[in-house]
C-alpha cells in the first residue's frame, strides 16, 4: 500500500515527482514502476477523480516513496500541481518534477530535466517535442498545428522568446523558486503550464528547454484545441499586458519603455488619422492631400520602427541568471549575519 507518511528528513538527492492523477488508473502503475531510484518522493494527487485514483494507487502500488494527496474538489491539472508543489516544498525537496500519469512522459528522461537545475544553470526546465524535426511527424497533425500557434502566443505573453512547446507538461522546478511563486494566483486548469511561465518571468527565473521525443499511446487528451483557442488567446493577451506593465513601467523604466510608448502613440495616431481621412475621401469621392497621406505613413512607419526596437530589447532581456543561485546566496548571507544577543 502507498505510504502516506511525509518523507521529510529522508532526502538523498532531493528530487520529488508530482503526478496529477485524474482518470489514469490504466497507466499509473506502469508510470510509477518506471521512476528510478534517484527520486526520493512521489506525490500522486487525486484531483477528486471519479475513478478514485488515490484508492487505486494505495491498493496496487507498493512503493514507500509514494504519497497520495487528495483535493476535495476537482481543480484541474494546475490545482493538482499546486497541491503537490506545496507539499514537496514543505517536505524539503530540492527539485520538483511534473510527470503526467497517462504514460505520455518517459520517466527515464527525468535526469535530463533535473541536471540543469542541480548544476545551477536553470530554475525551471520544460520539455520540447519540436527539437528533433524528424520526431515531429509522430505528433498528430492537429496537435502539431495547435502547439505551433500556442507557442508563438506564449513567447509574447511569457517573455521567454527562446522556448517552444509551452503546453508541454514535462517540467522540473527548483523548490526554492517554487516557494517564491504566487502559487494561489496561477491558473488551475489547462493554462497552468503557460501561466507558470508568465509568473516565472515576473520573478526573473531562468528557463530552458529540454529536447524530448513525442510519445503517444492509447491515452485520450482532454485538451481540445477548438474549445480552448479563444480562452487561451484572451489569457495570453491579459498576461502580455501584465508583463509589460510590471517589467517596463512599475519595476523599471528603461529606453525600451519609452520606445513602446512612442510606438503605441505613433501607430495609434497613424491608423486613426489615416483611417479617418481615407473614409472621408471615400465618402466625398475625393483624393486625400499628399501631406495628409505622408503624415499617416510616417507615423505608422516610425511607430513600427519603435515597436521593432522594443521587441529587440525584450528578446535580449530574457532572464539568464538562475534565481535559485541568488536566493541561496541571500540565505547564506542571512545565516552568517551576526545576531544581537
Amino acid at each position: 500500500m502507498a505510504n502516506n507518511v511525509s518523507p521529510a528528513g529522508a532526502w538523498r538527492s532531493g528530487i520529488a515527482v508530482v503526478i496529477p492523477s485524474y482518470k489514469v488508473t490504466q497507466h499509473i502503475v506502469g508510470v510509477l514502476s518506471e521512476i528510478g531510484p534517484e527520486v526520493d518522493a512521489i506525490y500522486c494527487v487525486d484531483d477528486a477523480c471519479p475513478d478514485k485514483s488515490g484508492d487505486f494507487i494505495q491498493a496496487n502500488v507498493d512503493d514507500p516513496r509514494v504519497v497520495v494527496l487528495r483535493n476535495s474538489e476537482n481543480q484541474g491539472v494546475g490545482g493538482a500541481m499546486i497541491a503537490g508543489y506545496k507539499r514537496a516544498v514543505a517536505d524539503g525537496a530540492t527539485v520538483i518534477v511534473k510527470i503526467d500519469g497517462d504514460g505520455q512522459m518517459d520517466p527515464a528522461l527525468l535526469p535530463m530535466f533535473v541536471a540543469p537545475i542541480l548544476e545551477g544553470d536553470a530554475d525551471y526546465t520544460k520539455g520540447n517535442r519540436f527539437w528533433d524535426l524528424s520526431q515531429i511527424r509522430q505528433m498528430p497533425l492537429l496537435r502539431r498545428i495547435g502547439n505551433l500557434g500556442l507557442s508563438f502566443m506564449a513567447k509574447a505573453s511569457t517573455g521567454y522568446w527562446d522556448i517552444f512547446d509551452p503546453t508541454n507538461g514535462y517540467t522540473a522546478i527548483h523548490a526554492r523558486v517554487a516557494a517564491n511563486l504566487p502559487l494561489d494566483s496561477i491558473s488551475r486548469r489547462y493554462f497552468f503550464e503557460t501561466d507558470i511561465l508568465f509568473r516565472l518571468n515576473t520573478i526573473r527565473a531562468a528557463v530552458i528547454d529540454v529536447p524530448m521525443d513525442a510519445r503517444y499511446g492509447d491515452e485520450t487528451s482532454g485538451l481540445k484545441a477548438s474549445g480552448i483557442f479563444f480562452e487561451f488567446l484572451f489569457k495570453h493577451a491579459r498576461n502580455l499586458g501584465k508583463r509589460i506593465v510590471y517589467n517596463y513601467f512599475l519595476r523599471d523604466l528603461s529606453l525600451a519603455s519609452l520606445e513602446l510608448l512612442a510606438a503605441v502613440l505613433l501607430l495609434g495616431f497613424g491608423f486613426v488619422f489615416g483611417g479617418w481621412h481615407w473614409l472621408q475621401s471615400i465618402r466625398f469621392d475625393t483624393s486625400a492631400p499628399l501631406g495628409t497621406v505622408m503624415i499617416a505613413t510616417v507615423s505608422v512607419v516610425s511607430g513600427l520602427q519603435f515597436l521593432l526596437a522594443f521587441l529587440g530589447y525584450d528578446i535580449a532581456s530574457i532572464p539568464r541568471r538562475p534565481l535559485s543561485r541568488v536566493l541561496a546566496k541571500h540565505r547564506s548571507l542571512i545565516n552568517r549575519a551576526p545576531r544581537d544577543e
